[in-house]
């Protein structure tokens, strides 16, 4: 392992039409690269260590396509292909890395505990579905306060409409979005804003069409199996080469892309039983590149497990990814705006539960969940808040209904404004799924492409299986419809008009809040404090810090209820969401408050209150 531990897969372009190729196939006998054009040719590559197959080609531009053919058998595309313009069956293209003109030499990043992260969909952010139409948002989402935009995967997929997590080139940037070259531009141009960039990568399964990489190697096993089909093998016979594979895909994008964090998608459906686990593998990998180039980059899990040793460090036990995803969290809160208790909400519901995930970051921590039947998660209180990303909304809790509806269309203004200040201002990172700053009302439904029409049905029969945990009667939306993806498109003119405005600007005001007020910008768990009643359900949250104090008071009511403050002193009011200029129904809670006293406050409406020094 440690002689290929530098290894760069694909087709590496050295300069002066000169291109280096590397290909893992450890049960080939005999393997060439197929040169399709410009000048049609094959050229065989020599077997090295580990299974590799190696060889330098002259008269090798970029944008030089072709194929590796094994064994004089079958001829297919690079597994490492940097780039599919002819989608997920053609040919793999030489891409030179060098020739971007890049603009973020004096980028040195966000630091992590500053990041406001605004998750979109690619093909959906815009009605042209593209990179560069993003480019023209990026002002104004600097301006309403999101630091860190964050793509869903763009790892070549099959067509060109998909969430993403059916990629099958883990290297290739989609096509259809505008390839290498586009996402270039797009991180060039979030730099220059101030904007760091998180990439979902899925490395958990590859997609069902044009999933080749069988033909190469042992990239699968049986041991295990995900809900998504065969399991990556990284723990079994030839997993070092499956390793090296993703090691080399983290380094891709970061030095090739100069992508600043990369989301992992699932990491609970990867299974490795060795003594190093592939996250902590690619976490040394990730630091070591910082040390390298002078400046931070992160790994990010997404994780349903509650699982501490995600970010503990080594010396605890750990893998020491710089942070993961607090799914407790979205489902308290989900659960006491909506009333919904189907399937995995059914474990939440209390006003008690949101105090707890604000406080010590997971609820269930070792705690028996009636719907997993078991016990389930890790105590989380000794971990930074900013190890957890916490959400109102995301792609897999909007998509994954069946109709799939956002909050916007579940629950009135007034929880709209309660679970963004709910989440804007708590100690952890916020996530924003695109279009919730407004209240948008178009869904986020599920969407393929497919060529292979067996597919489309399994994935149609799989949707409705999934919602059968739900009770849902119906049929969901046809996910190979055109019509599916327009309808997912957002309303981007929304954004300024009515209530939407208004609902823009709240999220402003408390992103500007969270980003200047001393104590909000403070991210120690032992500057906050956080109670709850679950009948009415109402959440009080103390915060200090060398002698300032907030307090933060949030009913999920829906009706009018009254806070029992037992702090003394004088309190002034900063934020009222029930106050007249949010469109509120007219505020209760008084200007200023004198401790210990009563303050009541509207349905579904939160106050923060600052303490006179």
């Amino acid at each position: 392992m440690d002689a290929i531990a530098n290894m760069t897969l694909g087709a590496q372009y050295l300069g002066d039409h000169r291109c280096h190729f590397t290909l893992w196939a450890p049960q080939r006998q005999q393997v060439s690269v197929e040169i399709l054009a410009p000048q049609p040719r094959q050229l065989p590559l020599e077997p090295t260590a580990g299974g590799y197959w190696q060889g330098v080609a002259d008269q090798i531009p970029p944008g030089s396509t072709y194929q590796f053919r094994l064994d004089n058998e079958i001829t297919r595309p690079d597994p490492a292909s940097h780039h599919q313009p002819q989608g997920v069956h053609g040919p793999s293209v030489v891409v030179d890395h060098g020739a971007f003109a890049w603009a973020d030499r004096e980028w040195t990043g966000v630091p992590l505990a500053d990041y406001v992260i605004y998750e979109l969909h690619v093909g959906t952010f815009t009605p042209e579905g593209c990179f560069d139409a993003i480019i023209p948002r990026l002002a104004e989402l600097k301006e309403l306060g999101i630091t860190a935009l964050e793509l869903m995967p763009v790892a070549q997929f099959p067509g060109d409409r998909n969430w993403g997590y059916d990629g099958v080139y883990p290297f290739a940037v989609q096509h259809s979005y505008g390839g290498p070259e586009g996402l270039k531009r797009l991180v060039d141009a979030c730099h220059q804003q101030g904007l760091a960039v998180v990439l979902d990568v899925v490395y958990n399964h590859f997609g069902p069409e044009g999933n080749y990489t069988a033909d190469f190697g042992p990239y699968f096993t049986d041991t295990y199996r995900t809900p998504w089909g065969a399991a990556i093998n990284f723990d079994g016979p030839h997993s070092p080469g499956v390793r090296q594979f993703v090691v080399d895909n983290i380094r891709h994008w970061f030095c090739h892309y100069h992508i600043d964090a990369l989301r992992l998608d699932a990491i609970h459906a990867i299974y490795d039983f060795g003594a190093k686990h592939i996250l902590a593998e690619l976490q040394q990998a990730t630091q070591a590149l910082s040390q390298e180039r002078g400046r931070p980059y992160y790994l990010i899990a997404e994780s349903d497990l509650n699982d501490v040793r995600v970010i503990h460090p080594p010396q605890r036990g750990g893998y020491g990814l710089a942070a993961q995803w607090s799914d407790d969290f979205h489902h308290c809160l989900h659960t006491l705006l909506t009333g919904e208790q189907s399937g995995y909400y059914q474990d939440f519901g209390q006003a008690e539960q949101l105090a707890k995930a604000l406080q010590a970051g997971f609820v269930y921590d070792w705690a028996y969940s009636r719907h997993r039947r078991r016990y389930h998660g890790s105590d989380a209180s000794d971990c930074p808040p900013q190890q957890f990303v916490v959400c109102a909304q995301n792609h897999d809790q909007v998509g994954n209904r069946m109709l799939g509806e956002r909050l916007s269309t579940l629950v009135g203004f007034e929880a709209l404004k309660l679970a963004a200040a709910t989440t804007v201002l708590s100690p952890y990172i916020p996530l924003m799924f695109m279009g919730e700053e407004y209240g948008e009302t178009a869904p986020f439904l599920y969407f393929v492409s497919h060529g292979d029409a067996d597919l489309i049905e399994a994935v149609r029969q799989g949707r409705q299986r999934e919602f059968e945990a739900f009770h849902l009667q119906g049929q969901p939306p046809d996910a190979a419809s055109p019509k599916t993806v327009q309808q997912s498109t957002l309303n981007w003119q929304q954004r300024h008009h009515d209530h939407h405005g208004v609902l823009w600007r709240f999220y402003r005001q408390l992103l500007q809040l969270r980003s200047h007020h001393p104590i909000l910008r403070q991210r120690e768990r032992h500057t906050l404090t956080a109670n709850a009643s679950n009948d009415p359900p109402l959440v009080q949250v103390y915060r200090h810090d060398k002698g300032q104090q907030l307090l933060w008071l949030l009913n999920f009511a829906p009706a009018a209820a009254s806070h029992d403050i037992v702090q003394d002193g004088i309190w002034s009011k900063c934020l009222d969401s029930a106050d007249e200029q949010w469109l509120g129904p007219g505020a209760t809670a008084p200007p200023t408050l004198a401790g210990p006293t009563a303050c009541p406050l509207p349905a579904h409406s939160c106050v923060l209150y600052e303490h006179n020094t």
